[in-house]
């Protein structure tokens, strides 16, 4: 069968898909370009059979044909983070046992070592499109469609897979919960290895037969500009972009104060989510462009599992009710089902729920139980809507809308030749929700600035995990068992604020 999302776009192909810097684009133009890509990668086979196809590709329209693409040749896509360092797209294509790697013409100098290294086919994205269209294969939604990255408590991330199936369930569920219609035009700010921006954004709009206007990166004065002339009708972020829009906004004139609130209005939804809004934040907005936001709460494993009211009462600090298709529950740490009033682990059981952790049988066994995910975060329901009271774990940072792992954070730090000991926490900021801090034991007679350790940090982790604080310490605080307790390193910092 044809997958559900090409058979749409087959409806609306005259209609404009996407918005991006390489121009306007319709849907026929996506079907079009995706088939060359899949013509592309499946040479003299029929069908890719599930191969695992890493793309490093900027936002916009070839990105998208390129995830089509891969999809309509039978193969799983694994899109690359287009800021992480050398280190991570070498462990992202490795541990994701790719064949093939795919490559703007930017970003080749980058991978292209990585495949040589590896034995793998490499090809710049201006190679794809010279090749005839012949036979696509029948695609059943059963096979797997994509593979995400994401930090656990283990350290390393891991791939998240997900099938055609899972994502057409994550797609409908928003679609019939957020009113999505082909009339819609949204501005797409967000990365694109992340669910929410794939997922929430990029394939709701295409689903939908909507406009996708996407930007190659957030930049909080094109934003506002885009926002102001692009009649835009949704937009969604996370609340770290809606802090940076907000100090925009009241750094500049009444007039311009007024055109920018007056756009908003126009919108008919704004969505935050990936960290806990501020209600400091939430109202300061509403301030400003007339929106409560409706706030939601997902996961790369299991897409969206609760969001507020697309047309009832909206509360500031929930994130509502189950979205269409999802099963929620609480559990406390016995493993039984919470006590009506208390807070417990948020476990979600559906058909968006992913199938595997790429290749860690244990990992996915561990993930569940009696067939209910285990989310890891502590909830509490109160009038019928879900509060998220944090992380069960304190290994785990949620740092301006992505989830980081500490421990993989110290695993690195650790090789730093100053570095004798170090232990990561995640402190509360307003802005980014938690800021990645690190607290360090230097070799003797040695010693390391901030600016140094994030130079020397950047060429081995994405940017977003870097510490953005450190102290040194003689040694870190520890319990009866010799064990780094993370709370007491958490107040070091909040001592020093």
């Amino acid at each position: 069968m044809n997958l559900p999302l090409i058979e749409r776009s087959q409806q609306n192909k005259e209609r404009i898909a996407i918005v991006a810097t390489e121009g306007k684009f319709t849907y026929r133009d996506l079907l079009e370009t995706s088939a060359q890509v899949a013509a592309c990668l499946i040479e003299d086979s029929q069908d890719l059979q599930e191969q695992r196809i890493a793309f490093i590709v900027p936002s916009g329209f070839e990105y998208v044909a390129i995830q089509w693409g891969i999809w309509r040749a039978g193969g799983v896509a694994v899109p690359l983070c287009v800021s992480h360092p050398q280190p991570e797209l070498d462990y992202a294509i490795g541990d994701s046992g790719a064949s093939v790697v795919i490559a703007h013409p930017q970003f080749e100098d980058l991978v292209r070592p990585i495949a040589a290294e590896r034995g793998l086919r490499f090809i710049s994205a201006k190679e794809l499109y010279s090749v005839d269209i012949g036979f696509l294969p029948e695609i059943a939604l059963d096979r797997r469609a994509q593979m995400l990255y994401t930090s656990g408590t283990t350290g390393k991330p891991k791939g998240v897979v997900t099938t055609h199936s899972n994502i057409k369930t994550q797609v409908t569920s928003l679609i019939s919960a957020w009113g999505w219609t082909s009339s819609d035009r949204i501005l797409h700010v967000l990365p694109l290895h992340h669910i929410h921006g794939i997922i929430n954004v990029l394939t709701c709009a295409l689903w939908a037969g909507a406009e996708c206007h996407m930007m190659v990166k957030f930049d909080t004065e094109a934003v506002w500009n885009r926002i102001v002339k692009s009649n835009l009708t949704v937009f969604m972020a996370v609340p770290t972009i809606y802090v940076k829009l907000i100090n925009a906004w009241e750094s500049t004139n009444p007039d311009r104060q007024k055109v920018m609130s007056d756009a908003c209005r126009k919108m008919r939804l704004m969505v935050s989510g990936s960290a806990a809004l501020p209600v400091q934040v939430l109202e300061k907005w509403q301030n400003i462009s007339g929106h409560f936001l409706l706030e939601r709460y997902g996961m790369t494993e299991i897409g969206m599992a609760l969001s507020n009211s697309l047309e009832g009462e909206r509360f500031a600090g929930y994130v509502g009710k189950p979205l269409p298709q999802i099963e929620v529950r609480l559990v406390d740490e016995n493993g039984d089902l919470a006590p009506v009033g208390e807070p417990g682990e948020i476990q979600v059981r559906g058909p968006g729920v992913f199938l595997e952790y790429w290749q860690k049988p244990e990992a996915t066994i561990q993930a569940f139980q009696d067939g209910w995910f285990r989310t890891g975060d502590l909830a509490i329901l109160e009038n019928n809507n879900y509060r998220i009271l944090g992380r069960m774990s304190v290994d785990i940072i949620k740092t301006g809308g992505y989830k980081v792992s500490a421990l993989e954070i110290e695993e690195v730090l650790r090789i730093h030749p100053n570095i004798l000991e170090c232990a990561v926490v995640g402190v509360q900021d307003p802005e980014w929700g938690q800021r990645v801090c690190a607290a360090l034991v230097l070799q003797p007679k040695t010693s390391l600035t901030l600016e140094a350790l994030r130079r020397w940090a950047k060429e081995r982790l994405a940017v977003y995990k870097v510490p953005t604080k450190i102290i040194t310490v003689e040694g870190l605080p520890r319990n009866a068992m010799g064990k780094v307790t993370k709370p007491k390193v958490s107040q070091l910092f909040e001592q020093k604020s």
